[in-house]
């Protein structure tokens, strides 16, 4: 089955990380972009057996994806978890992924709807986000995929916690 790599950039995240990685099971990898962290971020990624790489001046996303070459790369930041339905389409999407590889079909993008929650109430964000990419994406704005307009999107959530 194709591996699906989970990428994070974190600094100082210690509070917020272990929910996004306690959620990301469908994940066969997880690599942390550490910003120079000062309290206990990097201890919390390496005990869910994250690999941990230090952010690099002027560094692009594409830098750290290219090691790990692991099949399609789930971006995400430390404040967002997987939702179950999220985590369910990412397996089937493997499922999917497996099939195609065989017939040779080059690789999507894919977008997932994200959930905010605010000091109101949860919002829902209108335009699903690109956040799977494949190894060789180019495009990004910070440390995200910028959105592409063709990628397919996932009948799921992302939640986003804003909320000490």
């Amino acid at each position: 089955m194709p591996a699906l790599t989970a990428l994070l950039h974190t600094h100082n995240d210690a509070l917020r990380l272990g929910r996004a990685l306690e959620t990301l099971y469908a994940c066969d990898h997880i690599v942390i972009v550490d910003h120079n962290s000062h309290d206990g971020t990097v201890e919390i990624a390496r005990q869910y057996g994250a690999t941990v790489i230090p952010a690099q001046p002027a560094a692009t996303p594409a830098r750290y994806i290219q090691p790990a070459n692991h099949g399609l790369i789930f971006c995400l930041n430390s404040n967002e978890s997987v939702s179950e339905s999220l985590a369910s389409s990412l397996f089937e999407l493997k499922l999917q992924l497996k099939s195609e590889s065989n017939s040779g079909q080059k690789p999507a993008t894919y977008s997932v709807h994200v959930r905010e929650e605010t000091a109101h109430g949860w919002i829902d964000h209108s335009a699903p986000q690109t956040r799977i990419v494949p190894p060789t994406w180019s495009r990004w704005i910070g440390n995200l995929p910028a959105d592409d307009p063709d990628a397919v999107a996932l009948e799921a959530e992302l939640l986003r916690f804003t909320l000490p």
